[in-house]
């Protein structure tokens, strides 16, 4: 199982692991599935501490064409960031 698989599994409680910039594993618990301006959007919060993230924040990613398949790209443009917060 994918791990958009999983992220559009409603009966799916193992955590998403997606890797950051470093290549690193990053575990994160999904909040949130928004579909907002023909985009899917995903509200994640990191499972373990993140560095400038504070325990009851949560990230923003849009599912889309990473390569030659769909994937998940961390949102860092703040009007969307809180669109869908408010949507949420």
């Amino acid at each position: 199982m994918t791990e958009l698989d999983k992220l559009f599994d409603e009966n799916n409680t193992d955590p998403i692991t997606l890797y950051n910039e470093a290549g690193e594993a990053v575990s994160f618990e999904q909040i949130a599935i928004i579909p907002q301006n023909e985009q899917v959007y995903a509200i994640l919060r990191p499972v373990l501490p993140m560095e400038g993230l504070g325990e009851d924040e949560a990230l923003v990613f849009v599912v889309t064409e990473v390569g030659d398949e769909e994937g998940l790209v961390l949102v860092d443009d703040d009007d969307i960031i809180d669109a869908v917060f408010e949507v949420y």
